[in-house]
């Protein structure tokens, strides 16, 4: 049995294992009591002074060391016995098990039938593993990740305006410098906390323009006159996207120099926006017509061309989970080129990733239809250059598979999968429609769950392998401004915990491949550098030494694009602004494209395409059965489905269960209490919580997070209909009834009340 290698005593420079901030932390091997005299934490955290936190961290990174000992961190293989128990069992058992059972389903529903479900927090080491295993070893055109419910709209839209899809195409720390930062569809105060301290020039200035439903505690960074709150209906906000589009055009605003030598497509587009004055935009978005104007003209004289220090246009889930989320995406961008924003220094368009490696997770192979480097995967050029890196015949590389929500809707169904790996997801709490998800799961043969802890999935799972997490392995992320960062190991995994990538080899041996499985993450990732050379994600000319020796000198990681250059000489669409040097051995290094597009974009003919777009709204509206918006999202204290956090006793008292927040109009017109539970209706189901009464909301709609199971997990009734460009699906917005739970009737006895489940 392989071991892993022992982590070095020293103290490590290392990052936060949670959102796409990716703040620079300091992990020192401890051996001192944990909160409350609990047992002793593995590592002590301290902040570190990098680009996206400043020497900063949320509450979720100062307690990231709990999770690395909580009481039920899985240490050992779980296989369930025919008493349906999930037990323990040991590495050569359980990976036998798999392999017999993936061979058994493989005979009786072709190679199809297995498939991989992975996650955004994986190492780009591990992401690039997995989907070189799918399309070598299983040959399953059926992988996609949990990214296609993160960053999939804005992905798609950036490729399709850009001809290359990167979060943040400049550094975070340039957005310290503008006049005006429109933020739609973000709640950054609560989800990124570090990250708003980069809003401060805007804020000084009275130009942070914050669009959402909610009053939130982003929201409220433009009181007393730092901005402008926009709070439009919920799902419209394309409708004002098109409002100030209408403005800057009606008021002559527009960049046209700009538009006419970079973009095309804006005839198109003109027509389009036309139509939305901002009048007939109120009426829809619910907006008034004026504000709408005065964000327009503030919008505009920031811009560079009318003597402005810059602006920005940033989007997030709150526009992108949407049917129509790569429109409205397409509809920001277009303002932003309208304005003459992207490809110059100190302005753009970007789209804020939420998890860890939303980023590098979809550049290596995860999603169903990329390879490695960001290529698509029906492009002959491109299956050849990665076949040729794994050493296979091209022809045995499989075509696209299904995106997340079709995959896990087709699970056990005549002609779907009927065996699923799943890794670094929680897809029971964190998909939409989730009791479907539930009965799709229970009707595999085969699921295979690998995490750290038990989460809903992998309880249902019929084998359990712990795999190590965060400051117990090596690797790398990318974080969501495009910069490839180094991952470091402080401490030893527990138990028998092992590295997905020597899983996933030792599953290559057992199921009889040839294709070289690496264990070693410096090894693999210098792989992954051949296998995107040449692609739009190029890192090429990146190992970890390098990084290693750019962070030794003073440089916190290299951004992408970053070829292998056989010379000092730079080219190429997405030309960064500093120049390359020789290596020692003389040989040019390219120094990363902190900032992309400054002379000419990654299309064919160098300029961006503007495509006019036009608004639908939600699939699933309000009617009079369903009357009232939901809408969802994290808290401050939380992180996707919970599984980490929740288990954070700091982190579980400060918000212990889920609620629902209404309007007190609202509240007294449902009958709802404040502070009584809550049921909450939509057409796939039923949630029920604690209501809190708050003006931060709507009279109209209601907010629930999304980091629970059980009877208040809300994607138990988000909805899953999905974009036709990007297949995410819609879970923000979606239509409701809301009423009180039926209390115990008054004429029950004392002993029926007391047999009633609470």
């Amino acid at each position: 049995m392989s071991t892993t290698v022992a982590a070095p005593a020293a103290p490590q420079k290392t990052h936060c294992p949670y959102c796409a901030l990716q703040c620079g932390m300091e992990l020192t091997p401890a051996g001192t009591s944990g909160p409350d005299g609990r047992a002793p934490l593995p590592v002590t955290v301290a902040p570190r002074d990098f680009p996206t936190n400043a020497g900063g961290l949320c509450q979720k990174g100062w307690t990231s060391a709990t999770v690395l000992g909580v009481p039920d961190r899985l240490t050992t293989p779980l296989v369930r016995g025919a008493d349906g128990e999930l037990t323990a069992a040991t590495w050569d058992a359980a990976l036998d098990l798999v392999v017999a059972r993936v061979r058994a389903v493989q005979a009786e529903h072709g190679r199809h039938g297995v498939a991989i479900f992975g996650g955004g927090g994986l190492t780009n080491e591990k992401a690039y593993a997995l989907g070189k295993f799918a399309r070598t070893v299983l040959r399953t055109p059926n992988i996609d990740y949990n990214g296609r419910f993160c960053m999939s709209s804005a992905a798609a839209a950036g490729n399709r305006a850009f001809g290359a899809d990167r979060g943040l195409p400049f550094p975070l720390t340039d957005l310290g410098g503008a006049d005006v930062v429109l933020l739609l569809g973000s709640n950054p105060a609560e989800t990124m906390p570090p990250f708003v301290q980069h809003l401060a020039g805007a804020r000084e200035h009275g130009g942070l323009v914050v669009v959402d439903p909610r009053r939130s505690a982003t929201a409220r960074l433009t009181d007393d006159g730092q901005g402008i709150h926009l709070q439009p209906v919920p799902g419209t906000d394309m409708v004002v996207l098109l409002a100030l589009l209408h403005v800057v055009l009606a008021e002559g605003l527009a960049d046209r120099d700009y538009l006419a030598a970079r973009t095309t497509g804006w005839d198109d587009v003109v027509r389009s926006a036309a139509a939305w004055w901002p009048e007939r935009a109120e009426t829809v978005c619910g907006i008034p017509a004026e504000e709408l104007r005065v964000t327009a003209r503030r919008l505009a004289a920031a811009a560079p061309t009318r003597g402005g220090r810059g602006a920005y246009v940033l989007t997030g889930r709150g526009v992108e989970q949407s049917a129509q989320g790569t429109a409205t995406v397409t509809a920001a961008i277009n303002l932003s080129l309208a304005l003459g924003l992207v490809g110059r220094e100190g302005s753009g368009y970007g789209c804020l990733t939420g998890q860890g490696n939303g980023q590098g997770g979809r550049e290596h192979g995860q999603k169903n239809d990329q390879l490695p480097g960001y290529r698509k995967i029906d492009d002959p050029a491109a299956r050849a250059h990665v076949a040729g890196v794994w050493g296979v015949d091209p022809a045995t590389i499989p075509g696209p598979g299904l995106p997340a929500v079709a995959l896990l809707g087709s699970l056990g169904t005549p002609g779907g999968p009927h065996a699923l790996f799943v890794h670094g997801s929680n897809v029971l709490v964190s998909a939409p429609n989730a009791d479907r998800v539930r009965e799709r799961l229970a009707a595999l043969d085969l699921l295979v769950v690998c995490d750290f802890v038990p989460s809903e999935t992998a309880r249902m799972a019929d084998v359990v392998l712990p795999v190590t997490q965060w400051a117990e392995e090596e690797g790398t992320m990318t974080s969501l401004e495009g910069r490839v960062i180094r991952r470091r190991q402080a401490v030893d995994p527990p138990g028998e915990a092992r590295s997905e990538l020597w899983l996933l080899a030792e599953l290559a041996r057992r199921l009889g491949s040839d294709v070289a499985f690496p264990t070693d993450p410096a090894v693999v990732f210098d792989e992954l550098a051949r296998a995107s050379a040449g692609g739009v994600a190029d890192y090429s000319g990146l190992s970890h030494a390098r990084l290693d020796a750019a962070e030794e000198a003073g440089g916190p990681g290299l951004f992408w694009p970053c070829p292998a250059l056989p010379s000092t000489e730079l080219s190429g669409p997405a030309r960064g602004t500093a120049s390359a040097g020789p290596d020692s051995s003389g040989r040019g290094e390219h120094p990363g494209t902190p900032r992309m597009f400054l002379d000419a974009f990654a299309t064919p003919d160098g300029r961006a395409r503007m495509v006019a777009v036009n608004h639908a709204g939600p699939t699933d509206d309000v009617r009079d059965d369903a009357p009232t918006y939901l809408v969802t999202g994290r808290v401050l204290q939380h992180y996707q489905s919970g599984a980490q956090t929740r288990r954070v006793p700091e982190l579980d008292r400060m918000v212990p269960e889920p609620y629902v927040e209404l309007h007190p109009q609202l509240g007294l017109r449902t009958g709802v209490a404040d502070g009584a539970r809550v049921r909450v209706t939509s057409a796939r189901g039923v949630v029920e919580a604690t209501a809190r009464w708050t003006d931060v909301v709507r009279p109209d709609t209601v907010f629930m997070p999304f980091h629970w199971s059980g009877a208040g997990s809300v994607n138990r009734i988000t909805s899953d209909a999905v974009d036709p460009i990007s297949s995410m699906p819609e879970f923000k917005v979606c239509a409701v009834s809301v009423a009180p739970v039926p209390q115990v009737a008054d004429d029950v006895s004392a002993q029926d009340a007391q047999e009633v489940p609470a």
